[in-house]
């Protein structure tokens, strides 16, 4: 089949729209949610401040089961709760759904091993000096552990691009869906490539600005 390229450049432009669209949804959810459960899961480790087995056993124990759930399955478990919040299985936004879960999940486990960066000695010598722990996380965790964030936060945001295009085959829409219905199905192979160019573009783009913020960001 002929490509019509005016045609392509419009669909190009609404996918990469509903790729940024799911993953913008899916990384405010890893910044909101996903931090809080990294520190969360950071301080009730052995040692820490807020040190509990039970309570880090059930952390480490649901960040895990998500990690370790190929996406595309998880995409088909979760069409029911999917419904049940976006009042639709299909689109971007309902593909934001499970995406965002696995973001949560993914940067929360980034954030954690960011924190175990932090030196404990900076950690015990603010606690001997009567800091809360609201203060020692605000005033110490976070900040030292600035560069590990950022460079966490740039690996959830380009795995989300991969994972976006997964989406496309349950009818999330964006690149992969594109790449799937003229690339695949419509054995138009020039389309195929044209997308996985510009994912790779992409994906440098934000490679090259995550590097440079990290740069910018580390004390050390």
């Amino acid at each position: 089949m002929e490509t019509n390229y005016s045609v392509l450049l419009n669909d190009l432009i609404k996918a990469f729209n509903e790729t940024f669209l799911m993953c913008g949804i899916s990384l405010v959810a890893a910044l909101v949610l996903g931090i809080p459960l990294g520190i969360f899961i950071f301080l009730t480790g052995k040692g820490m401040l807020w040190e509990n087995k039970i309570t880090n056993f059930i952390g480490c124990f649901i960040v895990n089961i998500v990690r370790s759930t190929p996406f595309i399955i998880l995409l088909v478990v979760l069409l029911p709760f999917t419904q049940l919040v976006a009042g639709t299985a299909i689109g971007p936004v309902a593909a934001s759904v499970p995406l965002a879960i696995v973001s949560v999940a993914f940067y929360a486990r980034l954030v954690e091993s960011s924190l175990h960066e932090v030196d404990k000695g900076v950690i015990e010598a603010a606690t001997a000096f009567g800091a809360s722990h609201l203060r020692i996380i605000k005033d110490v965790l976070l900040p030292e552990s600035r560069a590990g964030l950022l460079r966490g936060f740039i690996i959830t945001a380009i795995s989300l691009v991969g994972y976006s295009a997964m989406a496309g085959i349950v009818g999330g829409g964006g690149i992969g869906d594109l790449a799937i219905r003229f690339g695949y199905y419509r054995y138009q192979t020039d389309v195929m490539f044209i997308t996985v160019a510009l994912i790779i573009l992409l994906v440098q783009g934000m490679q090259s600005f995550g590097d440079y913020l990290v740069k910018k960001s580390d004390k050390k």
